[in-house]
């Protein structure tokens, strides 16, 4: 009698919200492939009988975004699509019992910590042998780097030590470990994150440690270039500064989300720092290394943000002039010391104010990147699309800053690889280039 043979489970990761979930996922995937079962992220095919969604619990859009994708599955599963439907992440840390409740169709919630937990619903072990490895999610020359998980700051409006947890620094033969890994596997720039990456090693080595981390990151053979973000900017280690200036393969590129430039806002905020501190802090950097290209965050219409406070942040974006800048829509989060201000500020003059901002910025943008025509600059290149390699110089990040164009009819690069652009033309976000044949 011959034996009936059962479907072997496919296993499909999607992910939502930010790097830091991207970097969670690409662990889970590593994992899962490590114990022999069939995983993927956002494989697109339809042959999947197990998804588990990662999911993002930051603000109202993100939750919103992350309870429609599981109900999506949920859905499925009713259609008898797919067989099984968990969900981790922030979403499910924050919620997880008014979505066991709201949901009962989900087979199982897990935390942000929750991974073991997870292997164990596939019947797996967590392979310690596989700490430091990492498969990645994208194209290889680049990969992202969690240094720390969770963050001990106050911050009124942020949900993140709640959904993540207290600050865990991770070792830097680790993190050194897993960098020498990813150069043998092609990867070429190392992005740093964390919720807080100055805070990097205070728990561990009891002391600020990040410039010691970078120093031992950058040399490691074949990683050319290491970019750092999520800089807090309250007690910021200025020897950081120091290690990018002496070492040529660490990016002259600083993330560092100020949030806003009134003190009396950053007081409400609980930011430990005033305006003055902030802009003292931006030119002491700047002092030491001219050639930086610093990326911020602001909030707008955050509790307490009258017209004279939202005036004192325009005035600080047009005197700060950074490089690059992004705006937030303040967004009103359960358990947060800001929940129990009052959140007054309709949201139409919230985005009002966004947008005020970024219309500043975009002019700012616009005359830096005129200031780049006929300078040639070293840049990555990402991918090809439409009619153009896409790469970006050291002052870009990955998604969400500039890039540069480079024509594919005129010129052939190939993604992943270096090649010398020169800057023929320039908008407020993007540079045209020729590069040498």
């Amino acid at each position: 009698m011959k034996a009936r043979t059962l479907k072997k489970d496919k296993v499909n990761i999607v992910t939502m919200g930010c790097s830091k979930n991207l970097v969670d996922s690409e662990v889970l995937l590593t994992q899962l492939r490590g114990n022999g079962i069939n995983a993927s992220h956002e494989s697109g095919t339809d042959d999947n009988n197990i998804i588990i969604i990662n999911t993002c619990g930051f603000i109202d859009n993100a939750k919103q975004e992350s309870i429609d994708t599981i109900l999506q599955y949920v859905e499925a599963k009713e259609q008898g699509l797919v067989d099984k439907v968990y969900v981790t992440g922030c979403l499910s840390q924050r919620y997880k019992d008014d979505l066991e409740m709201e949901i009962p169709q989900v087979d199982a919630f897990f935390g942000t910590r929750d991974l073991p937990a997870i292997l164990k619903k596939f019947k797996a072990d967590y392979k310690h042998e596989l700490v430091g490895e990492r498969l990645l999610t994208h194209s290889s020359h680049y990969a992202y780097m969690k240094i720390s998980e969770g963050c001990d700051r106050p911050c009124s409006f942020c949900a993140i030590p709640i959904m993540r947890g207290g600050h865990i620094s991770r070792p830097i033969e680790e993190l050194v470990k897993e960098a020498q890994h990813k150069a043998a596997g092609g990867t070429k720039e190392l992005l740093l994150i964390a919720q807080d990456s100055t805070y990097y090693g205070l728990d561990i080595y009891k002391k600020r440690n990040l410039a010691e981390l970078m120093r031992r990151l950058s040399d490691v053979e074949g990683i050319d270039w290491i970019r750092l973000h999520y800089a807090y900017p309250t007690g910021f280690p200025m020897e950081v500064i120091e290690v990018m200036k002496e070492r040529d393969n660490i990016c002259n590129y600083l993330d560092i989300p100020l949030q806003h430039g009134s003190t009396d806002v950053l007081t409400a905020m609980r930011r430990g720092t005033t305006r003055e501190k902030q802009e003292n802090l931006i030119h002491s950097i700047r002092d030491i290394l001219p050639d930086i290209a610093i990326r911020t965050t602001l909030i707008a219409g955050h509790p307490g943000e009258g017209e004279k406070e939202f005036q004192e942040m325009v005035d600080f974006v047009e005197r700060m002039r950074f490089e690059r800048l992004g705006v937030f829509t303040y967004s009103h989060e359960e358990s947060t010391h800001a929940y129990t201000m009052e959140d007054i500020i309709p949201q139409e003059v919230k985005q009002e104010r966004a947008n005020h901002l970024m219309e500043i910025q975009e002019q700012i943008s616009y005359d830096l990147n005129q200031e780049k025509i006929g300078k040639t600059f070293k840049v990555l290149i990402d991918k090809k699309e439409g009619g153009h390699f896409v790469g970006r110089t050291e002052y870009d990040s990955v998604e969400v800053d500039n890039e540069v164009l480079i024509d594919a009819s005129k010129y052939y690069c190939r993604v992943g690889d270096f090649v010398q652009a020169t800057v023929t033309e320039a908008t407020e976000f993007d540079l045209y280039a020729t590069v040498e044949e």
